[in-house]
This record gives C-alpha cells, sequence and structure tokens, in this order.
C-alpha cells in the first residue's frame, strides 16, 4: 500500500503508471482483493463459535464499510481546496501520500495482532474432504464478481458523470452514503441469518437489489437514479459476511485458509474482466446497459445458489433443525 501510494503520483510516463495499477493495491471496486483477506477470514472464523461466526463477520464487515464511507468524502478534496489555490492534480497527489501513509498505518496494526495465540489453530490443510463444494462455491462466486465488475465503483460514478453530468462533489457524498447504508446492513444479514439461514438470507435480499439497479439504469432524472441505488446498497451487500460465515461454515477448520483462497482468487480474476466490458458498453446510446447485464447476471447467481446449496446447512443450522 505505502508503495503504491507513493509510485503514483511520483510516475511521469503512462506506461509506469498502469505496471503500478497492475501490481499495486489500488483497484477500481474499493475493496481488499489482496492475500490478507483469505487469511484474515481463517482466523475470525477460527477464534469465534459457530452461533457467532456471522455475527463477527458482520461486525468486521461494518467497520471496513464505515471506514470505506469515509475514505469516500476524500474523493471531493479536489473541489474543497480549490478555493485555496491548490490546482486538482496537486490534491490527488495529496491523497495518494494519505493512501501510503495508512498502508504504513495497517502494517503498524498488523504486526499488533496476537501472534502468540496462532500455535493454537488446527494445522493448515488444502482441501480435502470439502473440496467439491468448494469448488462450486468459487464457480457461483465467479459469477457473482463477474457481473459485480460491471458496477463497480468506480464504473458506476463514471456512469453518473456521463448520464447525468454529476458533480465530483455530489458523487463523494453519495458514495459515502451507499457505504454507510451497506455496513449497516451488514448486522441485519446477522440478525437475518439466525432466522431464515445464511443462504435464504443471501439470496432474498440479492434479488431484489438486482432489481433496483437495473430500474436505475432506465431512470428518467438524477433523483430517482440516485433513489434506486441506495436501496440497492442497503440491500446489495448482505450477502458479504453471510457468505463468508458460509463459506468458513461448510469446510473442515484445517482447510478455511484453502477454502478462503480457492473462494477469493477467481472472484478477483472474474471480476477484472468484465470493467472492459462495461467500459465499452458505456460508450453506447443506452449507456446504462452494464447496470442491467450486471443485474441479469446477479439473478442468476442467486437461482443457482439457492438451488444447488439450499439442503447444505452449516453447523449451527443444522442443529437448529435438529431440535
Amino acid at each position: 500500500m505505502a508503495c503504491t501510494g507513493l509510485a503514483f503520483p511520483s510516475a511521469e510516463l503512462f506506461a509506469a503508471l498502469a505496471v503500478v495499477a497492475f501490481v499495486g493495491t489500488i483497484n477500481p471496486s474499493t475493496g481488499d482483493l489482496g492475500v490478507l483477506v483469505p487469511l484474515e477470514h481463517a482466523m475470525l472464523a477460527q477464534g469465534v463459535p459457530d452461533n457467532e461466526r456471522t455475527r463477527t463477520f458482520a461486525r468486521y464487515s461494518l467497520i471496513g464499510a464505515l471506514s470505506m464511507a469515509t475514505g469516500s468524502l476524500a474523493a471531493a478534496l479536489p473541489d474543497f481546496m480549490a478555493p485555496i489555490g491548490v490546482d486538482k492534480v496537486s490534491a490527488f497527489k495529496i491523497m495518494f501520500y494519505a493512501y501510503a501513509t495508512l498502508g504504513l498505518l495497517c502494517a503498524a496494526l498488523y504486526w499488533l495482532l496476537p501472534h502468540a495465540h496462532m500455535d493454537e489453530r488446527p494445522p493448515i490443510a488444502p482441501l480435502g474432504p470439502s473440496r467439491k463444494v468448494v469448488y462450486k462455491l468459487a464457480a457461483l462466486f465467479s459469477l457473482d464478481a463477474f457481473a459485480g465488475g460491471f458496477v463497480v465503483q468506480s464504473l458506476l460514478a463514471l456512469w453518473l458523470f456521463i448520464r447525468f453530468d454529476m458533480s465530483l462533489m455530489a458523487a463523494s457524498v453519495f458514495f459515502f452514503w451507499t457505504s454507510t447504508l451497506s455496513a449497516f446492513s451488514y448486522p441485519v444479514a446477522a440478525w437475518l441469518s439466525k432466522r431464515f439461514g445464511l443462504i435464504n438470507t443471501m439470496v432474498f435480499t440479492h434479488i431484489p437489489s438486482s432489481i433496483f439497479l437495473i430500474a436505475a439504469a432506465f431512470s428518467p432524472s438524477l433523483v430517482l437514479a440516485l433513489a434506486l441505488l441506495l436501496v440497492r446498497a442497503a440491500l446489495s451487500q448482505m450477502d458479504v459476511p453471510t457468505r463468508t460465515s458460509y463459506v468458513m461454515a461448510v469446510v473442515t477448520p484445517g482447510e478455511r485458509t484453502a477454502a478462503a483462497s480457492v473462494t477469493a482468487v477467481p472472484r478477483s480474476l472474474a471480476s477484472s474482466l468484465s470493467p472492459a466490458m462495461a467500459g465499452a458498453m458505456l460508450a453506447m446510446p443506452f449507456s446504462g446497459l452494464p447496470l442491467v447485464v450486471c443485474g441479469a447476471l446477479k439473478i442468476v447467481y442467486d437461482v443457482a445458489l439457492l438451488f444447488s446449496f439450499q439442503h447444505v446447512k452449516p453447523p449451527e443450522e443444522a442443529a437448529t433443525r435438529k431440535v
């Protein structure tokens, strides 16, 4: 993170910027796609009992999303600094330097994690008895990620700029609220999963969010489009803590790191394919096509997930059914 943040404002040639963008940590989806995520998921799942696992991932996602919402406001920094004589390029450079500083802060926080407890975990093992389930989940999650790549935050912002001539400051405020709504949906998802199950919570909150996304593509006004997208933001991310919890639940403890990696890597690869397609679609007469494609593919994913895994219960749901 620190090297990426320093390299972006320092590079003068576009080729150098392309290399940094390819190997660095900044990505158009704003989420973390690095190697840390599978390790964090395995650590969190091992440290809590089954009946607290989803709530733990909900809190984990809540903190991350609120932090991202705060960071979204920084996108308006160039507009705020213009009155004091700071040009936009210089303001963007300041944001990259701030990103590098946060990378060093992250390194310090990771260093303070309780390393002494690592020996208490079961030995890390490659996929064994859970291989078939994990591969099927990885395929489905890849479809979801491929669909999501059509409306990553940067492309959604570009669509709003093209379609409605939205200002940079308004976009930063809008994405602050979308991240905030997503953040507070995580505890709600944990509560719903206790009553309806992880798979049902994932599917029956995801499908309405996709419908709202498709409707936003046809919106005739900015206000209506933003309203639909805000409702979508309140629903679309409820599958984040529930999905992670489900993967950690249906594999053996020793397989958790491998399962988290096997499901995460294809997601990252799949999500990298669709933004280029979305960019071409934005140039078409109907610029909302990426939103429609994303929503339709996500509905296909939800139906396939429900059909394939509605009978594969995590331990806490299986125990409840027996009682």
